[in-house]
């Protein structure tokens, strides 16, 4: 979207609405910000024009989940049972990684499924992961509930009353629910994980400047890497008996 990145927390960081990540006294209270009525560069945190329609962009549910459990394990208590037990599930990671949330997809699933995990929080954390697990399966999965919208509204609750900073991926879900399509399962997550890595492959390629050739080039490859089509197939095969009666005639 042609947005600025960094670190530091950007201040006008969602491409749909002028939010303020760090307006804090009206996180969680305030809903509504005014929308973005264009991405114009050298304007709200814009520094180049986009290259895709903001009514385009698909939120992938891995990613809103890897920002929740960041925010929620920064929240956590670190003297805490829950925090401790985390040092205990993954003794492969780091403690400066643990206290930063950093966990990736198949962790999460092993957390949704640890039952003891669930028996070592009290208290507001045990709400908030509760209120996360029920999100997790039945909003950011394949199949959607009836009352999502009353889940998204209990782990808001919930998240507020642990004391979790407020992030973009939150604000997806406190301002921009209806931006969400319908069913969340449609959204791979390989997909979304190839396309973040061909894409970083792509901007190094280009040192860093984002333009409509780097787009082009990034379709191309993905072209050539898709399976032959019957079209496909018919155009290569044409093209290879003209060949065939072009070589013979000349023979």
């Amino acid at each position: 979207m042609g947005l600025q990145l960094g670190y530091r927390p950007t201040k006008y960081c969602c491409f749909l609405c002028e939010w303020d990540s760090r307006a804090k006294d009206s996180h969680y209270i305030k809903k509504d910000w005014h929308f973005r009525q264009s991405l114009t560069p050298g304007e709200k945190n814009v520094l180049h024009p986009p290259l895709v329609e903001s009514n385009k962009i698909l939120l992938p549910p891995l990613h809103i989940k890897l920002g929740l459990v960041k925010n929620f394990v920064k929240a956590m208590d670190k003297a805490g049972t829950g925090f401790m037990y985390l040092g205990k599930k993954f003794p492969r990671m780091s403690e400066a990684k643990i206290k930063e949330g950093v966990f990736i997809g198949p962790q999460i699933r092993h957390l949704l499924e640890d039952g003891a995990f669930d028996q070592v929080l009290f208290s507001k954390e045990k709400i908030a992961w509760e209120a996360f697990k029920l999100l997790a399966t039945k909003f950011l999965g394949n199949k959607r509930a009836d009352n999502y919208t009353e889940l998204v509204s209990n782990l808001i609750k919930a998240y507020r009353c642990m004391g979790c900073n407020m992030s973009l991926k939150i604000h997806f879900l406190d301002s921009h629910l209806d931006f969400f399509p319908p069913n969340c399962g449609d959204v791979s997550d390989e997909h979304g994980e190839r396309f973040h890595q061909c894409i970083s492959t792509m901007a190094r390629r280009y040192q860093g400047k984002q333009n409509q050739s780097m787009l082009d080039d990034f379709c191309w490859m993905i072209s050539r890497d898709a399976p032959l089509t019957v079209y496909k197939r018919q155009a290569k095969r044409k093209r290879t008996d003209k060949i065939d009666s072009k070589f013979k005639f000349e023979k």
